[in-house]
Formats: structure tokens, sequence, C-alpha cells
């Protein structure tokens, strides 16, 4: 079987800037105009823009993160969603409304959201042309692009993907994959943070972050073909400070449910995921090659990648980077309560947040260095090359 690197690319909002960080990182590691060292790339909510925009550059993997490095450092909120007095309080308002008048039994309010991404539409318009990904492919350059999102009506976590003519769609319990163009509605489906931005729909469905009932994220690269997966998260894997414990007591503001709601969302199944992985690794390396051949199972080696710092106290220290208006809706949902901050951190889409984040992916990525030489297999003369 040939051997295929996957890049798998989680979710997390703002906190996807962490991903550009490691990314920066790997590509220095190459010869400039090399294309992309991974043939496979899967994406998952925020993290899905960044997996299209490599697609789109499979052929010089060098451009694709400079340009993704560019995009994240100079962000602000209003390039994701509506900012201006208007269109904060007039969305959540209706938003509000539309939660009491479902309560009550009357849906006359649809698609609406806490938050207004119509800019959002506008920026992936402008910067991604999703018509190139085929380009990529018929080149030779990629393998497969996966965007997951999540069925609304069919409550099954959906990956859309674009790719070989090889590739065959998969139908697993909750989880299926779908071979289609990928454009952006894709892209906003799957970025689409639960109650915070409006569903998007794609043929007959109404879609959200793909992130939400993804059971198996590591599944949609292996149906792909991948033999080794890099993942990287958004999340530091198993941290607790143990000072925020102090006042474990008192009732938790929205704001503080909703983050540690979408931390469960982004964290709790890849865990699950590599366990399992990890287990039927062992279990291949028990058994006898003419079993493992009958059986189609294969050893796939996984790298997985995390923040080396808590995100949401990043997040805190650039709060007041938000405009007044997104500060005030916050404020109102108590996200400058304990455990606000994690919330924040994810719709943290500024500048020096971003930053702040691009260089704590890239130093973190440094310190693995030896481990992604040896995963991508790279040669003595591309360890040598000098970065920029």
């Amino acid at each position: 079987m040939e051997k295929r690197a996957a890049l798998i690319l989680t979710g997390g909002g703002a906190r996807a800037a962490y991903q550009v960080g490691v990314l920066k990182a790997i590509a220095e590691l190459l010869p400039r105009n090399s294309h992309c060292p991974f043939p496979i790339i899967c994406g998952t909510s925020s993290g899905a823009l960044n997996a299209a925009t490599l697609a789109v550059n499979a052929g010089n993997f060098r451009k694709g993160v400079q340009y993704l490095t560019s995009t994240w450092k100079n962000f602000h909120a209003n390039q994701i969603y509506r900012t201006d007095v208007i269109g904060v309080f007039n969305n959540s308002m209706l938003w509000l409304a539309g939660v009491v008048l479902n309560m009550i039994g009357i849906n006359k309010l649809t698609r609406v959201s806490l938050l207004d991404n119509s800019p959002l539409i506008e920026l992936l318009e402008e910067m991604l042309p999703c018509e190139k990904i085929q380009d990529s492919i018929d080149a030779g350059n990629l393998h497969a692009l996966s965007i997951t999102a999540s069925g609304y009506g069919s409550e099954q976590s959906v990956t859309f993907y674009q790719g070989v003519k090889q590739l065959v769609p998969w139908r697993r319990k909750g989880r299926v994959g779908i071979p289609m163009p990928i454009d952006n509605r894709h892209l906003l489906a799957s970025s689409a943070l639960p109650f915070i931005f409006p569903a998007t729909l794609i043929n007959r469905e109404y879609f959200g972050d793909g992130s939400m009932r993804q059971i198996a994220p590591i599944s949609p690269a292996l149906h792909l073909g991948a033999t080794r997966v890099l993942i990287i998260g958004v999340s530091m894997n198993g941290y607790h400070q143990q000072s925020d414990r102090a006042d474990i007591g008192e009732y938790p503001s929205l704001a503080s449910i909703a983050g540690h709601t979408l931390n469960s969302i982004f964290l709790d199944s890849m865990e699950v995921d590599l366990e399992r992985l990890k287990k039927i690794n062992d279990l291949v390396a028990m058994m006898p090659e003419e079993v493992r051949e009958r059986a189609e199972i294969r050893h796939v080696d996984a790298l997985i990648i995390l923040p080396s710092q808590p995100v949401d106290k990043i997040a805190e220290r650039y709060v007041t980077e938000l405009p007044w208006t997104i500060r005030l809706l916050l404020r109102l949902i108590g996200a400058r309560q304990q455990s606000g901050g994690t919330l924040v951190s994810y719709l943290l889409s500024e500048k020096k947040y971003c930053r702040a984040l691009i260089d704590l992916g890239y130093q973190d990525a440094l310190k693995r260095r030896d481990e992604i030489i040896d995963f991508l297999e790279l040669k003595p003369r591309q360890e040598a090359e000098m970065p920029e």
C-alpha cells in the first residue's frame, strides 16, 4: 500500500490560529517550492478554513502557509462576524426571541444566531477560489480534501470529500462520507459554532459545526487512504488550573456553560479516538501479516501537536481588543466571570491574540522538530535548510 500522510486540523473558532504557527514551522523544514507534504487534508470547524487554503495551494506548501499566516496575523473580528451596534444587538435580540417562541411552540424566527457571520461569507468568496482544489488533485499534489459538518436533520456527522476517482464513499453508524466538490458552503457549515453562528443549507439539509457528533475525527483520513496522521489540535490536553476551583460552588454563567460545552465538543472525541487507534495498533502488532491483509487493517502512526499553554488564559490577556459591542454582549452573558475566558477564546478573532497563538504554535512545533522530521521522513538535505 502506498504511504500517505494525512493532516487533520480540528476546530475551535479563533483558536485555529495556533495551527498556522505549527504549519509555519513545518514549512520551514521543506524546500521552498515543495508541494504539500500531506496528500490528504482533513478539516473540521475553523480548521476547515485552513485545510481548504492548503488544498488550493497544494502545489506550493510554503506559499499556502504564508498566505494563512498573513491572513490570521491581520484578522479583525469584523471580518468574521458583524460587530456594529445594529448587527450585534439586532441579531442577539432575534436569537433570544427565537428561543422564547420555540419554547412556547411557535417557530416563526428561523436562521437566527447569536452573531451574524455574513462578513465571513464575503471573506471566503474573496480569499478562497475553491475551484482550484480540483486543479491540485489533477496535478497529483492532492489525494483528497475532506470537510466535516454535522447535520441538524439527520443527526449524522457528514464528511464531504473531494479527491481522486478511486475513493469510495462510506457509511458507518452516525457518520457518512459523501463525494462532492468542496465550496464555501461546506466551510461555512463546518465552522458554524452552535448557537453562535447560523446553520448552512447544503442540498436539502442544514448543517452546523463539524465537531458536533464527530465521534471518530481520525476516521475520514483513514477512509481516504492515510497510513499516518498528523493532528494539530487547538486545546491543551488535560489542563486544569487548581486555583480555578476556589469558587467551584458558584453557579455557572451562560458564558461558562457555553465555554464548557465548546471545550467538550472540540476535545473529548479526539481523545477517545486516539485511544481507539492505539488499541487497534496494539492489536495489529500481534497479528500475523496474512491475517492483517485478510482483515484489511493496518498500523497507523499518529503524531498530535497541542498547545503547551492554556489558550483561554491567553485570550483573557487580549479581551480588550474586541470591539466594545462584543465585549458588552459577552459581559451580559457572563463572559467576564469565572471561566468566561473559554468562550472568549473561540470568538477573539483579533490580530494580537491570533499572533500570540501563531507564535505559540510555532514554538511548540520547533520543540517537536525531530518528531516532525521523522513523521514526514525528511532527508538530511531538507532538515538543513535555514528558515526565512
